[in-house]
């Protein structure tokens, strides 16, 4: 690829091999190239070294390509008053080697892939020593145009490692593509894993809550230790007003207990009323007032005192002046 800026002036002239393909068959890749007015043309040594598989730049230049073949960048492009192009990769001390640099490295070279290019290499000073020249043979098609450059047959040996050249990158692109393809399908393979992964632990969650679940139910269904322990101490403190012969509160609460079974809001009036009628002997308050204790309204206040009254717990002795209903505790 052509990269300096455009010259000022430049002369037409014909290539009878394209210096891309030449130097693709020759290195086997498609390398960085600068490219004089006046025809020259330069490369990176870097470049060329190291697709050639030098693996020491400087060693490989000074062992096989002379001083005269090898220049820097900013004295190259200096030269002609080209700018230097664009990029970190180009640096004003960049070395660069030209076309005949390039083929001593290439002949220097002991890839396989180079083979072919040196055999025509050879072929060529073979023809110049033996003939005194050395001529492609013109192609089969030439162009339309009168004015326009012959156009030559490309040697055999060149056409065939390009050819080898592409057959290689053709194969080495099929490679990436099944590596891309299999690198898809595990991806694709380790992504339904760990769906069914997170689907096993969402079933697993789902599982472990329901198992909570019935044991929250089946706790809740148990008898509350504490009040078990209030009814056992009831029970205690009435056996023990019993045996005394003087009632107290949680002797009469844990007789009411004892033979009744009744709903929350009964057992709520008869825990208000109970101390009410051991300490004083009876009770004079106001049904609106145990109500206001109780947080029941005056009507159920009502009804659970005859609930209690209905199972002998208490029983009434008339009223007070101010119409309040009288209770006494109700001894058998």
């Amino acid at each position: 690829m052509n990269e300096p800026s455009k010259p000022r002036k430049s002369s037409k002239r014909h290539e009878a091999i394209d210096i891309s393909d030449f130097v693709y068959a020759a290195t086997g890749d498609r390398i960085r190239r600068l490219t004089m007015p006046g025809g020259a043309h330069w490369f990176p040594a870097v470049d060329v070294c190291k697709k050639l598989g030098y693996a020491n730049s400087r060693k490989a230049l000074d062992d096989h390509v002379p001083k005269e073949q090898r220049d820097n960048l900013e004295t190259v492009t200096g030269s002609y008053s080209l700018d230097i192009p664009p990029g970190r990769s180009w640096r004003r001390d960049l070395q660069l080697i030209d076309l005949q640099g390039l083929i001593l490295l290439v002949n220097a070279c002991t890839k396989p892939a180079c083979a072919p290019f040196k055999q025509w290499v050879a072929e060529v000073i073979e023809t110049v020593q033996r003939d005194g020249s050395y001529t492609l043979e013109e192609a089969e098609v030439q162009p339309a145009d009168p004015a326009a450059p012959l156009a030559y047959a490309m040697p055999e040996q060149v056409a065939e490692a390009i050819v080898r050249l592409e057959e290689r990158n053709l194969q080495a692109d099929e490679q990436l593509a099944i590596a891309q393809h299999e690198s898809l399908t595990v991806q694709k393979e380790m992504l339904a894993m760990q769906r069914e992964t997170l689907t096993a632990q969402q079933s697993t969650a789902q599982a472990m809550e329901r198992i909570a679940n019935r044991f929250d139910t089946l706790f809740a269904r148990l008898p509350d230790p504490s009040a078990v322990a209030r009814v056992a101490a009831d029970q205690a403190a009435a056996a023990e007003g019993a045996d005394a012969g003087v009632p107290t509160t949680e002797s009469v609460l844990a007789d009411w207990r004892h033979r009744l079974s009744v709903t929350e809001d009964v057992w709520t009036v008869a825990v208000v009323i109970a101390p009410v009628l051991v300490e004083q002997g009876e009770l004079r308050q106001p049904l609106a007032s145990l109500a206001a204790r109780t947080g029941l309204s005056v009507r159920r206040v009502n009804e659970c005192l005859r609930l209690l009254r209905k199972h002998a717990c208490i029983r009434s002795r008339g009223g007070t002046g101010d119409g309040a209903p009288v209770y006494v505790l109700h001894h058998p």
